[in-house]
């Protein structure tokens, strides 16, 4: 008699659940801190700089925020001194946004893998999570929306959450679903045009989410 099993459906391997989060206005409220680092840095050099509007809308890199205080042939410098700057002045404000360490919690319940890609320097995403308890598996950092893509493919990143239209497109690049916040500076409407594909007010709801989400990949 022939094997039971050569006549069941043959299902293709599931990969493991492995997901990725944003770090600032996501995973952390680093706003504080980075108004901190920009007064610090403004102090120094004699540039003024509109620090409320620079944490209104947090989520681009470093570099394209500064274009708007300082000259072009002085944003490098500016970018190196602001990060020299950054830990002792912009760690120690920050806090851990509500849900953040249940959110990285759950993958890890679940079996999975957490990752966190950002635009931020790596060195200094790592010194706001270390600091606030919260533990990726890996970061990846210096990375802005479509650029994310390919980080987020390379770890097989099945989920994506950020808070910032470029988040959605650095998910979509990496054919990642996109579920996103709206803890940042970008309001629900905003991401849903983008391409979000799931919007939540903040990470407290993401645990449950989460759950169905896997349920239905393991049906």
């Amino acid at each position: 008699m022939a094997s039971t099993d050569q006549n069941r459906p043959q299902h293709p391997p599931r990969h493991p659940l492995t997901v990725g989060f944003d770090l600032d206005m996501t995973l952390v409220d680093s706003r504080p801190g980075i108004a901190a680092a920009y007064r610090a840095l403004s102090a120094e050099t004699g540039v003024p700089i509109d620090v409320d509007l620079v944490v209104s809308r947090i989520g681009p890199p470093l570099e394209t925020e500064l274009a708007n205080w300082f000259p072009a042939d002085g944003v490098a410098a500016a970018a190196d001194r602001y990060r020299e700057l950054y830990p002792d002045h912009a760690i120690a404000p920050s806090t851990a946004l509500a849900g953040a360490r249940e959110a990285v919690a759950a993958v890890r319940a679940l079996g999975g893998r957490a990752i966190v890609v950002t635009a931020k320097f790596a060195t200094h995403a790592k010194l706001h999570l270390a600091h606030l308890g919260i533990e990726p598996d890996t970061v990846v950092g210096w990375l802005w929306a479509e650029a994310k893509g390919e980080a987020l493919r390379e770890h097989g990143v099945q989920v994506y959450v950020g808070d910032h239209t470029g988040d959605v497109r650095g998910a979509r690049v990496a054919g990642a679903l996109s579920v996103a916040v709206t803890t940042g500076p970008c309001d629900a409407a905003e991401l849903r045009t983008a391409g979000a594909d799931v919007v939540l007010e903040d990470l407290t709801g993401f645990p449950a989410w989460l759950a169905a989400f896997e349920a239905d990949r393991a049906a």
